[in-house]
């Protein structure tokens, strides 16, 4: 019995023992649930707008995963860093709640050790008073705060330019020509130029800041958008004058739209920002090639025969339309009084501006005359004729 019960001893006090060793230590106390901050903040602007992007936080600050977001700050401040957010340009309402996820997606988040993160976007509409210096930069930064709004912090700030952008032009017109397309649009005096609200006149071309005008095409069947080209912004102005440009690098039997922004290029020693105004409303061009090259000019005829089979050389001044395919010569001919009627005289496109007639005979006078023909088959007139005899 003695025996036994000193088991039972021995027993008792080795489990009290592995029990004391099995404590945690003092409990941690419980998490803030404090969002961590983002750190992929975006920025983009266009005309007196701002568009952020960046991620929804999945995990608090203590590394657990978010159960509740509450609203975001945005902040925006003309100091190249924020320290906080005393003053947000704007606060968010607080996301709607994510749906359930289903077994496998669960468990797929669990794996990674944090869910997806959601997208979110804001766009921030700038006032004027904060488009006068274009050397200036604003800076943003977001905060995302929990249920009891409190945050762990602003994300990365991002910075923009603050350089005033003009309005773009309201009386964009097209018209196809041989040429190309012509594009017309009145660039406004100081008055229709700057916002009411901004003081001042229309701020001019500098070496610290450039306008111009960007003209885009888009090419109506893929979606595609092509910088056409750019022409200075005429500023300051009194007058409104009308500004032309002429595209002609599109392809024919294809249909644009063209825009037309005002865009300011702020000059650095290292570099230079490009902040585009608002766009035009778009112009439809379809590019149907009904126009002609131009007509050959500068028709020349020269007998030659003395010793050897005659002929008659002809040579003009090149056409140089971009599309031309070649020529077509054309020839009557006189007898006395008797007149020929006109023929072409070459069955393919002559494709130098020089041709020689070699059917030719003593005792009559030649007559010529050329046109030109592009890719697509459009004639021009013909030329001013030319007459040669033939001894």
């Amino acid at each position: 019995m003695k025996l036994h019960l000193g088991k039972f001893i021995a027993l008792t006090a080795l489990c009290l023992l592995l029990a004391s060793c099995a404590q945690t230590g003092p409990p941690l106390p419980p998490s803030l649930e404090l969002p961590k901050p983002p750190t992929d903040l975006r920025a983009s602007r266009k005309g007196n707008r701002v568009t952020l992007n960046w991620s929804e936080p999945t995990l608090t600050t203590d590394r657990q995963s978010v159960r509740y977001i509450g609203p975001t700050l945005v902040c925006r401040s003309l100091d190249p860093e924020i320290a906080a957010c005393g003053n947000p340009a704007a606060m968010l309402p607080a996301p709607s709640a994510a749906p359930q996820k289903s077994g496998s997606a669960r468990h797929a988040a669990q794996k990674s050790g944090a869910p997806p993160a959601t997208p979110q976007t804001y766009t921030d509409t700038l006032p004027a008073s904060m488009q006068q210096d274009p050397s200036a930069e604003l800076t943003y930064a977001v905060e995302v705060l929990n249920r009891n709004a409190r945050g762990g912090g602003l994300s990365n700030r991002v910075h923009v330019s603050a350089v005033l952008t003009l309005p773009p032009p309201s009386d964009l017109s097209a018209e196809l020509t041989g040429d190309g397309a012509v594009l017309t649009w009145t660039s406004a005096g100081e008055s229709q130029n700057v916002p009411a609200s901004v003081p001042g006149n229309l701020p001019t071309n500098s070496p610290a800041v450039q306008y111009r005008y960007r003209i885009y095409r888009r090419d109506e069947s893929s979606g595609k958008d092509t910088i056409a080209g750019e022409v200075p912004v005429p500023v300051p102005s009194a007058e409104r004058g009308t500004v032309h440009f002429t595209d002609s690098t599109f392809e024919w039997e294809k249909t644009y739209l063209y825009r037309i922004t005002a865009v300011s290029i702020v000059k650095r020693p290292d570099s230079e920002v490009q902040i585009e105004g608002d766009d035009t409303p778009p112009v439809r061009v379809i590019a149907h090639d009904v126009f002609p090259p131009s007509v050959p000019a500068g028709v020349q005829a020269a007998y030659s025969g003395e010793g050897q089979k005659p002929f008659i050389d002809l040579i003009w001044a090149p056409v140089t339309n971009a599309d031309l395919a070649g020529y077509n010569v054309f020839r009557s001919e006189t007898n006395g009084a008797e007149v020929k009627m006109t023929v072409k005289l070459n069955s393919e496109l002559v494709k130098s501006p020089s041709y020689r007639d070699f059917a030719v005979a003593s005792g009559k006078t030649y007559t010529y005359a050329v046109s030109a023909v592009d890719v697509r088959g459009n004639e021009s007139q013909r030329s001013e004729p030319t007459s040669e005899p033939v001894p």
